[in-house]
């Protein structure tokens, strides 16, 4: 596809600079308009080496104001970046709404120059441009805007200017042997690159292909993509905010029968204060050596804990981590989300607490709160919960695909046991910290919550991310099946990657 392209496309100066100086002024007042309507942008320059993806980024950004923009150079990943799912650096870049991310190559790496170089094995292609449509799909689902271009130039074009970049002493480093090495075996490269656009180009985030032969003409093409896309998008969000509010969609199946997880749930299981006492010991002492084999054998760790106001979310955490090595873990507690998060996709911040290789991260309530209690207290829209479970499946089918054990508990308590916790908080002078009123003012949703959690359990749930549900009316109990829960699953996976390698 991409060698039937007509290289040969020219402008002259004189069209170039008055095209570029009547952009000039209209790439300005978009990025003001944007930033005022609040909308992220996210534009990626990829292509064929030496094609000049640096050149036209410089161009495009003189029209910008630098303050409402950041560039991202993303070249082989640093040793801590490679310890993490290959998104999470790309996701800690994503930009706040109103802002600009420009990306000197991206996520696409992992399906071109990592393909080309075997470090993405050719079984894990499906998995990879799975990750990169999820990516995508979910930013632009939350606002933003995606534009990319791929610049390319032919075989002779590109052995030319490696020529004249290798022959002079200031500019000979930038070609390197793996540059010389695809040009090489240029058709090889180029079919990698056909099959990546064929398979990421959607109608939400396309590929506008760029011949970059004549630098000029390639500037005014790009200039010109960035403008009518960004007056595109503003036109159509200022026509939808003037159209009146949707009626209340129809009840779905789903809807008029919901699934009831929670009411199947035994909470009479208890254990002794001697059972107890025994099998933690044990368990406490596992955990500590699979810790370690963890660390040795590079496996990430996600452990999710949601459930009811006192259902023991912070003493099953106690539990788990008292005799792990504190540099090995972290736990993460969420709250509600602060300026700067709410700026951003709502899954930016777990994405920035994803642990690196070896290592745990525990989160204290996690990024289920989109389909629970934003969901409840209408801290964001139907159309975006009901998005929500996908999106999430997305994101830990992506942390899985990267080799981390991911688990996630609910701990479940009935209304009367959570009760007399609340009045135990209330009475002990040490606890009354952990009671507030929004906990009185959530019991009397507890209906409205409950059917949350049960759709959310069903619909979530996956072989690769599961849901545990802990009996927690016996706190004895629910600590030690949270451990157990955990090292089996260490074990099994500590196991299979020993078998592996």
């Amino acid at each position: 596809m991409l060698e039937k392209i007509d290289l040969n496309k020219t402008v002259d100066k004189k069209s170039y600079r008055k095209v570029m100086d009547e952009a000039s002024q209209r790439l300005g007042l978009l990025q003001r308009e944007c930033k005022a309507a609040g909308i992220p942008v996210i534009i990626v320059f990829e292509g064929m080496g030496a094609a000049g993806k640096g050149v036209q980024i410089n161009r495009l950004i003189q029209a910008l104001d630098p303050r409402g923009f950041d560039v991202y150079a993303c070249d082989r990943p640093t040793e801590d970046e490679q310890m993490r799912p290959f998104l999470w650096r790309y996701w800690t870049k994503t930009p706040a709404r109103g802002r600009i991310a420009i990306f000197d190559r991206s996520w696409y790496r992992s399906v071109q120059v990592d393909r080309f170089d075997g470090l993405t094995p050719e079984d894990k292609l499906p998995d990879a441009y799975q990750d990169i449509l999820s990516f995508e799909k979910q930013l632009s689902d939350d606002g933003t805007v995606i534009i990319k271009f791929f610049l390319y130039i032919d075989k002779e074009e590109q052995k030319k200017r490696f020529k004249k970049l290798d022959g002079s002493k200031e500019t000979a480093w930038r070609v390197t042997r793996e540059d010389w090495e695809r040009n090489k075996e240029f058709e090889r490269y180029l079919t990698m690159n056909e099959e990546m656009l064929e398979n990421t180009d959607t109608d939400y985030a396309p590929w506008s292909i760029i011949e970059a032969v004549d630098r000029d003409y390639a500037a005014l093409k790009i200039v010109t993509a960035v403008m009518d896309r960004l007056e595109s998008e503003l036109e159509e969000r200022k026509a939808a905010g003037e159209k009146p509010a949707e009626k209340t969609p129809l009840k779905t199946t789903r809807d008029r029968f919901k699934n009831g997880v929670l009411s199947g749930i035994d909470l009479s299981k208890s254990l002794t204060e001697d059972e107890y006492k025994e099998r933690m010991k044990k368990l406490q002492k596992r955990l500590a050596q699979l810790h370690s084999e963890l660390y040795r054998l590079r496996i990430p760790v996600v452990i999710g804990f949601e459930g009811w106001d006192a259902g023991g979310k912070g003493g099953a955490i106690k539990r788990l981590t008292s005799q792990l090595d504190p540099r090995g873990y972290r736990v993460n507690p969420t709250a509600a989300p602060n300026d700067i998060e709410k700026v951003h996709h709502y899954l930016w911040r777990f994405w920035n607490n994803v642990p690196k290789a070896g290592h745990i991260a525990i989160f204290d309530r996690t990024w289920y709160g989109r389909v629970m209690v934003e969901r409840i207290e209408g801290f964001c829209t139907e159309t975006q919960w009901k998005r929500a479970y996908q999106e999430i499946n997305e994101m830990e089918s992506h942390m899985a695909n990267a080799g981390a054990v991911v688990l996630k508990f609910w701990l479940h308590i009935d209304k009367d046991e959570q009760e007399r916790r609340f009045k135990e908080r209330q009475a002990d002078p040490l606890k009354q910290w952990k009671i507030t009123d929004e906990d009185w003012r959530n019991r009397e949703k507890w209906d409205q919550y409950e059917d949350a959690v049960n759709e959310m359990l069903v619909r979530t749930s996956t072989t690769y991310a599961p849901w545990i549900v802990v009996e927690g009316n016996d706190k004895h109990y629910a600590r030690v099946k949270v451990l157990q829960t955990v090292v089996d699953a260490l074990e099994k996976k500590i196991k299979k990657v020993k078998e592996s390698r």
